[in-house]
């Protein structure tokens, strides 16, 4: 027991210095960890303060550069404001001078209205004074007139209806002869004011433009070498001669004429290509329907392209610029066209230099005057596909193609079939007339220029007192002689103006007719 005793006072021993030393260093850990956390949390609490300053400062920094940004801003602002005042305020006072001064004119005319008004008052009172004394005197008049006529009645012996009857007929003979010379002087008073003008615009117009014109005729010959080539033209059967004509639409007339072959057609363009493809083949040698086919799709391509060239060539010469392809490729089909002879491009190009030049003259547009006188004919390409007169198939052209109203009215009434709109219409039908009026310009048929003589006589001879008339100077003058006993001189101007004035409506001609009227007295006696 005691070894056990002393046993366990030595384990004892051995132990306390290792539980003291444990429990000493617990309390230090404890210690430790307790100062370090108060010196964790100090130095947070300081980082946290650091920051919440930083905040502040930026937050501080923010709000000026917001406060400073706001009163810029609430300058600029202000300064514009300022001046858009300003610019009304000035505004205000011009609006206010205008009103002062339109307010100052108002009163002025009112003063002036009242003026006026009473002027026009005291007229009217005099006026009506003047009526009344006009009253007085008219009750006067007509009973003196009453008094003279009972008089006359009783004096003459004639009846009242009588003497009325001879009073017409004493005012109608004078009327008559007053109103032949009130046309007269007229007339002469016109002619001595307008003529000097007119032939000066004529003549300026015609000696500025000059161009040459060709003659052409609806059959075109295609020369050829010997009768051998004839029959190849025609063909086995004439089977040639029948796809030629039907590829181009032409008559092909083979007959016993020496070396030529008579290609007619009324469309010009397919009477070109026709001519060009048979010359072709001919100079080729090689004729049958193929070759005609290819021949005649490669003649009417190039003449295709020649057509739109001479379009585009021709508003070049007249300066006419912008039109549309179409309206030049009609233009150039006018190149194939010819009216009485005269190549209606030509003569196209030539109204419408002379209608800027008239235009010019009266101080018009004249480029608008030009571009009117060149497509004035444009129906003329298409007349012979569409149904209707070439005036009014150029005017459906110019709207389809969105031409000026000028153009439009200048191509459907040239020759008077409607209405005139504008100064340009008249201006190219007289640069029309011109054209086609001028020496060598156009020819017609000697059946058709026989006919318009006789048709000039015949009208001149269906008036009153008309014994004789002769057309001469080819028709640009008719020569009227009347009965002297029948018509005097007071109305032979009445008689030679109502001649005209038929002429123009029954007849269709170009330039103008002079109607000249001869009144002759002849004494006759014999000394026996």
């Amino acid at each position: 027991m005691g070894s056990s005793i002393l046993s366990e006072v030595s384990t004892f021993t051995y132990l306390y210095p290792l539980v003291a030393g444990i429990a000493a260093g617990a309390i230090l850990c404890y210690f430790g960890l307790k100062f370090m956390g108060r010196r964790n949390v100090l130095l947070a609490t300081q980082d946290a303060q650091r920051k919440l300053d930083e905040g502040q400062k930026r937050a501080d920094e923010v709000v000026r550069a917001a406060e400073v940004e706001a009163k810029a801003r609430f300058l600029r602002e202000q300064q514009e404001f300022d001046k858009r005042t300003s610019v009304a305020r000035d505004e205000l006072r011009d609006v206010e001078k205008r009103l002062d001064k339109r307010d100052d004119l108002l009163n002025l005319k009112m003063e002036t209205l009242i003026s006026k008004e009473k002027a026009v008052e005291a007229g009217e009172g005099r006026i009506r004074e003047g009526n009344k004394a006009l009253e007085g005197q008219r009750g006067i008049v007509e009973e003196t007139i009453r008094e003279q006529k009972t008089q006359l009645l009783r004096i003459s012996g004639m009846s009242r209806e009588d003497a009325k009857q001879a009073l017409f007929r004493q005012l109608e003979h004078d009327l008559s002869s007053e109103t032949s010379q009130i046309i007269e002087s007229a007339v002469t008073k016109a002619q001595d004011e307008a003529q000097s003008k007119s032939r000066e615009i004529v003549i300026t117009a015609l000696q500025r433009y000059s161009a040459e014109h060709t003659a052409a005729s609806t059959v075109s010959t295609v020369d050829v070498p010997n009768d051998e080539m004839k029959g190849r033209v025609i063909g086995r059967e004439g089977r040639n001669i029948r796809a030629f004509e039907r590829a181009t639409g032409v008559d092909v007339i083979v007959d016993d004429t020496p070396g030529v072959v008579v290609v007619s057609a009324f469309d010009p363009v397919r009477r070109e290509i026709a001519r060009r493809a048979l010359g072709k083949l001919i100079e080729d040698g090689r004729i049958h329907p193929t070759r005609i086919e290819d021949v005649v799709g490669e003649i009417k391509q190039e003449v295709e392209r020649e057509i739109l060239e001479i379009g585009k060539k021709a508003s070049i010469e007249a300066n006419v610029p912008g039109l549309h392809r179409k309206m030049l490729d009609l233009l150039g089909r006018l190149h194939y066209r010819t009216s009485y002879s005269q190549n209606v491009l030509r003569h196209s190009i030539e109204v419408a230099y002379m209608s800027q030049i008239i235009a010019d003259e009266l101080k018009l547009d004249g480029a608008l005057a030009r571009r009117c006188g060149l497509l004035h004919d444009i129906g003329k390409a298409v007349d012979h596909e569409v149904e209707g007169g070439h005036p009014a198939i150029g005017a459906e052209i110019c709207r389809k193609f969105n031409e000026p109203e000028e153009v439009m009215n200048a191509a459907a009434g040239h020759h008077g079939d409607v209405p005139a709109t504008s100064p340009y219409t008249p201006i190219v039908a007289a640069a029309d007339a011109m054209s086609a009026s001028r020496p060598g310009s156009r020819r017609e048929s000697l059946e058709r220029y026989i006919k318009r003589m006789e048709d000039l006589e015949n009208i001149a001879k269906g008036f009153g007192g008309v014994q004789q008339a002769y057309a001469i100077q080819a028709g640009r003058e008719v020569r009227v002689i009347v009965d002297a006993h029948s018509v005097d001189d007071s109305n032979a101007m009445r008689v030679a103006r109502e001649i005209a004035k038929k002429i123009e409506s029954d007849m269709t001609y170009p330039g103008e007719v002079k109607v000249t009227l001869l009144r002759e007295v002849r004494a006759v006696e014999y000394a026996r």
